[in-house]
């Protein structure tokens, strides 16, 4: 199946793979760097920032979107199946609850620093296409990542779907 199918987290998971995950390979190790250290123009101005956004269909306005997407997937070491909330979170989590609750609602620039700390403190991985399919819809993703972080499963349908 090709990523394309896999929709956005399946897109990103493809280009890190390719793009920053084969730590044995000097260009990827050099995109890594360059982009953990970029200021939001020189991201954007690396090609494969570039061929990402347009795999994901993001313009210009989304610009900001593309940036904390590209810096906090250069952070990440390795794919791992559990979501970055509960790799922080759960019976003894390595991220205090207080520093969780800043995490959620911070924005801009700020986010993204929560962000990265976060993605260090879990020993830099987690799952890559469900990180990057958050970090597109931030708000939608923030009430299931208090579920996964406190360890538990996020409801599929809310109460009033369950009567209907």
């Amino acid at each position: 199946m090709s990523d394309e199918k896999k929709g956005p987290g399946g897109i990103a998971l493809g280009w890190w793979s390719r793009e920053i995950a084969p730590r044995d390979i000097p260009a990827a190790r050099g995109l890594s760097a360059r982009l953990r250290r970029a200021a939001p123009l020189a991201a954007l101005c690396e090609p494969a920032v570039i061929e990402l956004a347009g795999k994901l269909d993001l313009h210009h306005s989304q610009a900001d979107r593309l940036v904390r997407l590209v810096t906090l997937l250069a952070e990440i070491r390795e794919d791992s199946s559990e979501t970055l909330a509960r790799r922080i979170g759960g019976a003894e989590p390595v991220l205090s609850s207080l520093r969780f609750q800043r995490l959620l609602r911070a924005e801009g620039d700020e986010l993204t620093d929560h962000l990265r700390r976060a993605i260090i403190m879990a020993d830099r991985r987690c799952n890559v296409a469900a990180l990057a399919a958050d970090l597109l819809h931030w708000e939608a993703a923030r009430p299931r990542w208090c579920f996964h972080y406190f360890g538990a499963d996020a409801p599929v349908k809310s109460p009033e779907e369950k009567t209907a």
